[in-house]
């Protein structure tokens, strides 16, 4: 942590309700009880909203608070030397931690995110785990996936207590579960598709209830997100074979009504994704349709008591928001607002993206008076995101639910700095590693991971950047050297995003781009000379930084996260490194003559308007689907 005052409580003085709150945070930071310091007292006030006021004076600060996550923050101001009076409209402003895609943080890490969660304000954190949770008599139920205990869930549940946060469950009872589902001799019975559950197989309800009772039992928090999203082919598998065709809108609203029915059992109350009832209103399965309208027969179905949740990380323009406020509105329901913290696909926190979405977000839920906000994290491909460096964007995020202007960088770096030991310009300045580059007068994003991952002899994502724009991988190398000169001096700084491991991956990019670069000119002009030093010398270079790389991704990994899931990753590293090693073997064979060309460098892509835009392993790792 940065250097800050000591600051001193008394028990004596201080109302119990933030004992167990400022005990905890004392276990990291320099918040005491008795001693000498500057004095921290607390004052309960009455006010709308969420309000945090902290006063300075002499030898003294003074926290005014209307609830516990109130008066954290205000803890959070003064460890930042900040002061104030600060407010958010959001009764709930939380977070949903993304812990099925790979990545499941270890509890001790969950308990350090919690107490910075804490300093920022938020007052709610939602666990989205898939089949990463422990059921009883269920055995491939989160089988190597390294799923969590019950006691694991409810040790965490009462550190997040102590912390003014709720523990919320946020699971999945219809879609998404491929990862239980490829177990087919435990889970054949109750699938309709690859992904989604058999509506009305009573089986399926058996699994379910035993998820309610699982979360119920483990967790204080009488609400529960029942998922159900994304279940674009419902009832077109094995319903349709058994049942016949059956209307999707009329299949979910039964199935939720059964499940709906399963929480009442446990006396949990359901929250859903909100999608399908406007995606299923349009035969482009379109969520953000403005205008399609859900039949008022279906909307009379979908059950009173369950909480919509409206999810959208994608639009830059506060109208949008609005307007889909608006459409839960107009079917009945209050939303819950579900924005995002930009991780997936990504190596690290992107703040750039984050705020182009956040700020008209927060700016539409303040207009429109929405209550309930929270900030996702998702891990799709992988979660191979530092994720750490996330915390950046919560503070930032926090921040503006707190009325801190868009730009005042200034006062969220001196948080971030307090509450999270680290750089704010230097964590924002890594995120530049998903580029974005100008060509002509169209920008264009590049993604890192990709430009790692991308097979080094096929050039799949290499090719298609350059049919964006011949210069590039001029372009990338010199913004990557750039980015690599200002990091260097945050080379140790692991506190809030492993900047080590970032440098590894910069440097492995601008090698492996100046060898894709130079071994296509080298083969197209057949300039032997120069493929045999790019077989003898670039590619074990290319090969080495791709050691480096694995091995720090190893390391920040296995800090904060449990051990599986990291095979997938080392599994991609390791097939790149075996792809070096092939390319210098066939150009090797190529200029001994053993074959009279290579192959792949003679069949790249005609020129073409078309762009792909893969974002996903697969889609750079091999010309074919089977990965």
């Amino acid at each position: 942590m940065s250097q800050v005052s000591k600051l001193v409580w008394r028990r004596d003085e201080t109302p119990e309700e933030l004992f167990d709150l400022l005990d905890t945070l004392g276990e990291e930071y320099p918040v005491v009880d008795g001693g000498r310091g500057l004095k921290l007292k607390f004052r309960r006030i009455e006010a709308e909203g969420t309000v945090s006021r902290v006063i300075r004076s002499t030898g003294e600060v003074l926290v005014e608070y209307n609830s516990v996550a109130a008066a954290a923050r205000g803890v959070g101001s003064a460890l930042a030397k900040l002061e104030g009076e600060e407010t958010t409209p959001f009764k709930m402003l939380g977070i949903m931690l993304d812990v099925s895609r790979n990545m499941v943080m270890k509890v001790d890490h969950l308990k350090l995110w919690f107490r910075r969660l804490s300093l920022s304000g938020y007052n709610l954190v939602m666990l989205y785990t898939e089949d990463t949770y422990r059921l009883p008599g269920e055995p491939f139920f989160g089988y190597m996936r390294g799923a969590y205990s019950i006691d694991e869930i409810k040790e965490l549940d009462a550190y997040a207590k102590k912390l003014g946060i709720e523990l919320v469950g946020c699971i999945q009872t219809l879609g998404h579960l491929e990862q239980i589902i490829r177990w087919h001799g435990a889970y054949g019975k109750i699938s309709d598709t690859a992904k989604v559950l058999m509506v009305d197989e009573p089986k399926t309800y058996e699994l379910i209830d035993k998820m309610i009772a699982f979360w119920s039992e483990a967790l204080d928090s009488r609400r529960i997100h029942i998922g159900m999203d994304e279940t674009h082919d419902l009832g077109r598998g094995k319903f349709i074979d058994y049942h016949g065709f059956e209307a999707p809108f009329e299949l979910f609203n039964r199935h939720l009504g059964k499940v709906n029915e399963i929480c009442k059992k446990h006396g949990v109350a359901p929250l859903i994704w909100s999608d399908m009832y406007f995606r299923l209103s349009n035969p482009e399965q379109n969520y953000y349709d403005f205008t399609s309208p859900i039949p008022e027969s279906v909307q009379k179905k979908i059950p009173k008591n369950v909480q919509l949740v409206y999810w959208d990380y994608y639009h830059e323009d506060a109208e949008s928001y609005e307007k889909m406020i608006r459409r839960h509105r107009d079917i009945g329901f209050e939303p819950v607002m579900g924005s995002g913290i930009w991780t997936w696909t990504r190596m690290w926190y992107d703040h750039e993206k984050t705020r182009s979405t956040v700020i008209p977000c927060i700016e539409a839920c303040r207009k429109m008076k929405v209550q309930e906000l929270f900030f996702t994290m998702w891990g799709d491909d992988g979660a191979y995101c530092n994720y750490d460096s996330a915390l950046a964007g919560l503070v930032y995020s926090a921040d503006l639910a707190f009325g801190v202007k868009p730009d005042d960088t200034k006062t969220t770096a001196a948080r971030f700095a307090a509450t999270c030991g680290s750089s704010f310009q230097a964590n924002i300045t890594a995120g530049g590693i998903q580029a974005t580059l100008t060509a002509g007068d169209k920008k264009y994003t590049v993604s890192p991971s990709m430009l790692i991952w991308d097979d080094p002899l096929m050039g799949i994502y290499f090719d298609e950047c350059l049919r964006h724009d011949p210069e590039f991988d001029l372009k990338i190398t010199d913004h990557y050297d750039e980015m690599l000169r200002k990091l260097l001096p945050h080379q140790d700084d692991k506190a809030a995003g492993d900047f080590e491991h970032i440098i590894n991956a910069l440097d492995l990019l601008i090698q492996k781009t100046e060898m894709r670069s130079a071994l296509i000119d080298a083969y197209a002009n057949d300039d032997r000379i120069a493929l045999r030093q790019i077989a003898v010398s670039v590619i074990p270079s290319v090969i080495a930084a791709a050691q480096e790389f694995d091995a720090s991704f190893r390391t920040q990994w296995l800090d904060c996260a449990k051990p599986f899931g990291l095979e997938t990753i080392q599994i991609r590293n390791a097939g790149l490194i075996a792809r070096l090693d092939e390319t210098a073997l066939r150009i090797r064979e190529y200029l001994d003559g053993v074959v009279a060309e290579i192959d792949e460098l003679e069949a790249q892509a005609e020129p073409c308007d078309i762009f792909n835009n893969p974002n996903w392993y697969h889609g750079v790792c091999s010309g074919t689907g089977i990965h």
